[in-house]
């Protein structure tokens, strides 16, 4: 989500699109009872694929971020820093020296003043968790959705979604999220919008934020089946 590097969300949701009518091709599969499952920043491609075509009969979605990736990289920068045993000046540092990269990027900014505050926290032993280059200069900063609204996309979503989130999340911010699907959820006047907080997670669905597949809570799994099975059942 830092940049660069990202696959933009046009081409994920293009490469979606095409799994999925390979998948109505496919038999014994029924075309009505295809579904889209999108964790962290396929959280936010799965619902614009969904808002988009009528070939998507459901959502599953782990960790869905209700604020644009640039706002969701200022929150979970300055919260690694934290979980690191930095302190609020820290973290507010980071949040500061990403915002003028970010303007940067928007064109708001020049390569000068980024690299300027960049170089104001790049020696600081808390800079790691910035995630940002030392130096600038010379790459492609270009970040294409960095200001990505998912409010106007949830808001288009009219399948039965199911939202998993954590008891805490290390990079993205839940309380928002969740009101943020609840406008939108009403604004769509989808009443098939399930949100789901499990105990002992965080960005992942695991005890302990493990990562482990054997970690995965029980109630992730006992929940996830239960709903699948009632959105799908025939007739």
């Amino acid at each position: 989500m830092a940049g660069g590097d990202d696959v933009p969300f046009e081409m994920q949701v293009e490469d979606a699109m095409r799994v999925v009518g390979e998948l109505e091709r496919e038999r014994p599969i029924d075309a009505t009872r295809i579904g889209l499952w999108g964790y962290s920043q396929g959280a936010w491609v799965a619902p614009l694929a969904a808002s988009r075509s009528l070939k998507i009969a459901f959502l599953v979605l782990l960790a869905s971020t209700g604020v644009s990736p640039s706002q969701q990289m200022l929150y979970g920068t300055a919260k690694q820093a934290r979980l690191a045993g930095f302190g609020d000046n820290e973290a507010n540092r980071i949040a500061a020296v990403r915002r003028v990269v970010d303007d940067h990027r928007r064109g708001g900014a020049t390569l000068a003043q980024a690299q300027a505050a960049v170089d104001s926290i790049r020696n600081e032993p808390f800079f790691e968790h910035a995630w940002t280059p030392p130096v600038l200069g010379g790459l492609d900063l270009t970040w294409r959705d960095m200001d990505f609204d998912p409010e106007p996309v949830f808001a288009r979503v009219r399948v039965p979604t199911l939202l998993f989130y954590g008891e805490d999340d290390e990079w993205s911010p839940i309380d928002e999220s969740v009101a943020t699907w609840r406008r939108a959820a009403e604004r769509a006047r989808n009443r098939d919008v399930t949100i789901v907080r499990l105990a002992g997670t965080g960005h992942e669905p695991t005890l302990g934020g493990t990562g482990r597949i054997e970690d995965i809570a029980p109630e992730y799994e006992r929940t996830l089946i239960e709903w699948l099975d009632r959105v799908t059942r025939s007739g």
